[in-house]
């Protein structure tokens, strides 16, 4: 069953129960993570989404306030950690800032790698590589500071911070390991009124869970939060401008950052962009229909091999025999050489956790072909990949962190379940193969104790230096479209096109796509408008 949002780290704040959206790929992935603008009218989407009513956010007062000010003239004080040549600090922000003399403080891990020369020291780059709940610090100590090109790390401190309630900072918990395990089987595609029940109880039960355990902290994880902190962080680093790469989720939290902060916007890349303009249940449609278009890519791929476990005739028929798949593993899971069965919900999620990255086709397809032997091990680990379940059988809060930024940034998508078995069709057709479980996904949100405190909005960011928008075009947890409408948004945004698969772009193969980011990281310049790559 799918808790998330939007992206994934490798994998968006969006989809209230989507698929996760952050920008590196899976952990055997060998890369960190991993056109022509159209004018400014036409880079939004043609669909009736491109006259939206959402209000434009609306830009914080530049002066810093007084009650903020300790805060943002804090020292942070490094220490040696993790891996070696970088170092690991904490930052100090309010819970609440409307009220930060009446709220407790947060502690937020940060971590850096220091520029390594040679040439001019130009300052910090900060990174997130999406979710919400991706680990910052775990993508700069084992990507970004070691994987970015070396021009890029000689000439930049890498640093990442884990948003508040996401891994190592204040992180958010809301089930046992043995609970989680029982939700991430739970029946996301039900057959009738007992199992829909069934699957409203596990979300119900996640939501109380939250609550029990975090209380006060869940009405305090929003992007817009998140952003703040990382004005702090810029101050507290010296910093004049932010200067920043974002993939996926992390997108949203950049072009947060700008519309709050337009006059502190140094060089910022969205890679993987989402819309914040569209409603839960319009993200989780066009995930959907991501993920479909990510599933022809494979499937074109796969029936030209003699041995592929889909079939060798059309892209129809690979996914009609993935249904037939899907629909035989709910009726009789799979043994996996383990007490774990793989039912259907997460054989489908070890199928989702491949349409990432082309890097996990080949795994796949052994994968598909064992479970067709009556072996799931091989999906099992795929979905088990996906949420981040360790071998000894724990946990990282990724889904936990994921649900509760998803569940504050948007009202839920629907009210109840009989709204959900009623967008089904919608969502079959966006998807055929996954359709069914995307719209009963998107109840996730339905039972969180806390209100939203977001609503679609538009990103302008008037006034703020250039900003280059990323967006692949065959693109699954962030489609194209979105990349286009960000860009369509933000006053001063230039679109670069990857036409390809996979989701984010930059450090994924592309010579095209790094040459055009790290020339703007490097020296400022923005892209040709109209530039695509492949």
């Amino acid at each position: 069953m799918d808790t998330r949002r939007l992206l994934r780290t490798g994998g968006v704040a969006f989809a209230t129960a989507a698929l996760l959206l952050s920008g590196c790929s899976g952990s055997d992935d060998p890369e960190p993570e991993r056109g022509s603008e159209p004018s400014r009218s036409s880079s939004r989407p043609s669909d009736d989404r491109a006259v939206n009513p959402a209000k434009p956010l609306q830009p914080l007062p530049e002066a810093i306030p007084a009650n903020l000010e300790p805060y943002y003239e804090q020292k942070l004080s490094w220490k040696k950690c993790g891996v070696s040549g970088f170092q690991c600090a904490e930052l100090k922000v309010p819970l609440d800032y409307a009220a930060p003399k009446k709220s407790e403080d947060l502690k937020l891990a940060v971590t850096r790698k220091k520029a390594s020369g040679p040439g001019k020291r130009l300052g910090t780059l900060h990174v997130n590589p999406g979710g919400p709940g991706g680990s910052a610090v775990d993508y700069v100590q084992l990507a970004a500071g070691v994987g970015y090109p070396a021009p890029v790390r000689a000439r930049y401190d890498i640093v990442g911070m884990d948003p508040r309630g996401v891994a190592r900072s204040e992180p958010i918990e809301c089930l046992t390991d043995r609970e989680m395990d029982e939700y991430v089987r739970t029946d996301a595609t039900p057959d009738d009124k007992g199992e829909i029940d069934k699957l409203a109880a596990a979300f119900e039960k996640f939501a109380e869970g939250c609550e029990k355990r975090e209380g006060d902290l869940l009405g305090h994880v929003s992007t817009v939060e998140a952003a703040r902190d990382m004005d702090v962080l810029r101050e507290v680093l010296g910093d004049d401008k932010l200067t920043y790469f974002g993939a996926s989720y992390g997108t949203y939290l950049g072009a947060t950052y700008a519309g709050l902060f337009p006059s502190r916007v140094g060089r910022l890349v969205l890679d993987g962009a989402m819309d914040p303009s569209l409603t839960s249940e319009q993200l989780n449609l066009d995930q959907t229909a991501g993920f479909d278009t990510a599933f022809t890519a494979f499937a074109e791929d796969c029936v030209k091999l003699d041995d592929c476990p889909l079939g060798t005739g059309s892209v129809k028929e690979a996914g009609e025999r993935l249904s037939a798949f899907f629909e035989k593993t709910d009726a009789r899971p799979l043994a996996t050489g383990e007490s774990r069965k793989l039912t259907e919900s997460l054989a489908t999620i070890g199928v989702l956790n491949a349409m990432y990255t082309e890097y996990y086709w080949p795994k796949l397809r052994s994968a598909l072909t064992a479970a067709q032997k009556g072996d799931g091990a091989e999906l099992l680990s795929l979905a088990d990949d996906y949420y981040e379940r360790g071998a000894d059988g724990g946990y990282g809060n990724i889904m936990y962190a994921n649900a509760a930024v998803n569940c504050l940034d948007l009202p839920a998508p629907f009210k109840n379940p009989a709204e959900a078995e009623k967008a089904v069709p919608d969502f079959r057709e966006a998807s055929e193969v996954f359709g069914r479980n995307f719209a009963w996904a998107a109840l996730n949100c339905t039972y969180w104790q806390h209100p939203p405190t977001g609503e679609p909005h538009r990103i302008e960011a008037e006034g703020a230096a250039p900003i280059l928008v990323v967006g692949t075009t065959r693109d699954p947890a962030t489609p194209y479209k979105w990349s286009q409408g960000l860009a369509g948004q933000l006053s001063s945004a230039t679109l670069l096109t990857y036409e390809g698969d996979g989701h984010t772009a930059y450090v994924r193969g592309s010579d095209c796509v790094d040459s055009a980011v790290n020339d703007y990281l490097l020296r400022g310049k923005v892209p040709a408008d109209g530039k695509k790559c492949s």
